[in-house]
């Protein structure tokens, strides 16, 4: 017989299984579509108009990247907390501007990509 702790551990691993396993048939399923030269195409009109669009805000939202900066190198967890969670690791974003600045701002998610270049977006991704 197995104790709670071992029964939850198997639980664990098996949700783990799963999840993997979805994760790679999800990507089975989508490479495909990705390789599409169409939706390559659409992808970089959309990366073109994110930097574009991210340049043009580069000025006025300067000042919130840079106390992003500053947070992040003094460990300020408080303004992190109120900080926006749009955030895209596999593209190397991290939005710079305050929690609901969608609607406060009216601004999109704005932040520098993983080459330091600014960029601005629409949505979010986990």
């Amino acid at each position: 017989m197995t104790t709670g702790g071992e029964e939850r551990h198997v639980q664990e691993a098996v949700q783990r299984h799963v999840r993997t396993s979805a994760c790679a048939e999800a990507e089975k399923a989508v490479s495909p579509l990705l390789s599409d030269p169409g939706v390559q195409e659409a992808r970089a009109r959309v990366e073109a108009a994110e930097t574009e669009l991210g340049l043009e805000l580069c000025a006025r939202l300067q000042p919130l990247q840079d106390r992003y900066d500053q947070a992040v190198r003094d460990g300020d967890v408080a303004w992190h907390a109120g900080g926006c969670a749009a955030k895209h690791g596999r593209w190397g974003r991290i939005c710079a501007l305050p929690d609901r600045h969608e609607t406060s701002m009216e601004e999109p998610h704005w932040g520098r990509n993983s080459e330091g270049r600014p960029i601005a977006w629409v949505g979010s991704a986990p």
